[in-house]
């Protein structure tokens, strides 16, 4: 009998379940995740292909197989709120690509893509074929404009008088355009007025008038009453998250995704009631959905939806987080610059990412949540790579890597080591898919 041991990078390979053609590909993952009513699916960049194709078809599978009611996902309430529209058959866009037309702002393709736009497509039939709709959501709050509209629109159409009051309260933004940082610069160094009174007023208000509203027409009007006052939820957040951006003394990023953990908890809070017991999947990056906790950003003091839905829920969640090694991604080079199909670099040495592609996984789910002596091996802390919107290779290791304990963060992870970008609706420029060149660098 042979005693030799495997090696580490053996173990590993052997504890990755290949991520197989077959329909039953996610099994596995399926009696993991068992009872959870809230399945977190990260990704490790907001541009690449295969991170959203496999939370496409996950999702599908747990609307299938577990009767998974709402997908959440890291978007503004009011554009995500016309594609749940579109998906249930009650607005009138003819195609997903419209219903998706009103992710106009930077990053465009982060939702006008054509992976989603085939998820958006797939959600819409199978809607028409049952009983119990999936509604399609947003929980992000950088939708200040968008979410002011959405209220006077409201407004006018239940409450004219209660029109006129607002607009005089959001008039307050009038001077900066459309341009909340504007708004927030000048507030935030009392170089003008603020607008935290006026907005929190127009939320009381709205509250206040809240049975007069809701009780029109029945669901119908319920569930437009609820719109509404989650969009003037969100002015109140992002008047202040767009203020705290000038001031150091305020984590914007715990305002953030404190937000987007309200909202994932009233959306469910709604639906429960109206719906019936809600089961819930969420889609964010990697960053937002695994626990903040086991990373170098938790112990410097800031959390994410991930830990929140832990801390609230207890027992009531499962995470997945993606990796990769190399490839190529869509993404900005700065904010609010055009989209560019880029190289993404080799995994730095001392990464969970090289770590998978040095024992040759080439796909496959990895479960973290059991005890198992691979668990213990990857708690050591390592490095793990965040690419979001903007990826600077130049830069990478300052830029887009951090510490992490994986298996505290995830109860799931995901590695496809080559990794291919998502596809923009809207070519520009700079985005072509012609071949790149091979000479691109490989040292920081």
């Amino acid at each position: 009998m042979n005693g030799t041991q495997p090696t580490a990078n053996e173990r590993i390979k052997r504890a990755f379940e290949p991520l197989s053609a077959s329909e039953d590909r996610f099994a596995s993952l399926e009696t993991r995740i068992g009872d959870a009513h809230f399945v977190l699916v990260g990704e490790a960049s907001h541009g690449t292909h295969e991170f959203y194709e496999l939370r496409n078809q996950i999702t599908q599978q747990l609307i299938r197989h577990k009767g998974f009611t709402a997908v959440v996902v890291e978007a503004d309430w009011p554009d995500a709120w016309r594609v749940n529209r579109y998906v249930r058959n009650l607005g009138d866009d003819a195609t997903a690509s419209d219903a998706l037309s009103g992710f106009r702002r930077f990053p465009q393709w982060m939702w006008r893509n054509t992976d989603v736009v085939a998820f958006v497509e797939w959600l819409r039939q199978w809607n028409e074929s049952t009983s119990t709709p999936v509604g399609f959501y947003g929980m992000d709050l950088y939708s200040l404009h968008g979410s002011i509209a959405a209220v006077l629109s409201y407004l006018d159409k239940v409450d004219p008088a209660g029109a006129q009051r607002a607009r005089y309260r959001y008039g307050c933004f009038e001077d900066y355009g459309e341009d909340p940082q504007a708004y927030g610069y000048a507030a935030g160094f009392d170089l003008g007025r603020s607008c935290e009174d006026k907005v929190l007023e127009q939320l009381i208000e709205l509250r206040r008038r809240a049975a007069d509203y809701a009780q029109r027409d029945g669901r119908m009007a319920e569930d437009e009453y609820f719109y509404a006052e989650q969009n003037a939820r969100l002015i109140t957040n992002a008047e202040h998250y767009y203020r705290a951006m000038f001031d150091r003394r305020v984590d914007t990023w715990n305002l953030r995704d404190t937000h987007m953990a309200d909202t994932l908890d009233a959306l469910t809070k709604y639906l429960d009631e109206h719906v019936g017991r809600t089961k819930v999947v969420v889609w964010a990056h990697n960053s937002h959905l695994g626990d903040a906790r086991a990373t170098e950003t938790g112990e410097g003091g800031q959390l994410n939806v991930g830990q929140l839905v832990r801390e609230r829920l207890p027992g009531q969640s499962f995470s997945i987080g993606f990796t990769t090694h190399d490839g190529t991604v869509t993404a900005a080079s700065n904010w609010d610059e055009p989209a560019q199909l880029k190289r993404v670099r080799p995994s730095l040495e001392g990464s969970y990412e090289r770590l998978f592609h040095d024992a040759a996984v080439d796909h496959g789910i990895l479960f973290l949540n059991e005890e198992t002596p691979t668990r213990e091996m990857l708690l050591e802390s390592r490095l793990e790579r965040a690419i979001g919107v903007i990826y600077r290779p130049d830069t990478e290791r300052w830029s887009h890597y951090f510490h992490a304990h994986l298996p505290k963060q995830f109860d799931a992870v995901i590695h496809i080591d080559r990794t291919s970008a998502v596809r923009p609706l809207e070519r520009v420029a700079t985005w072509h898919d012609n071949e790149m060149e091979e000479t691109f660098p490989s040292g920081l």
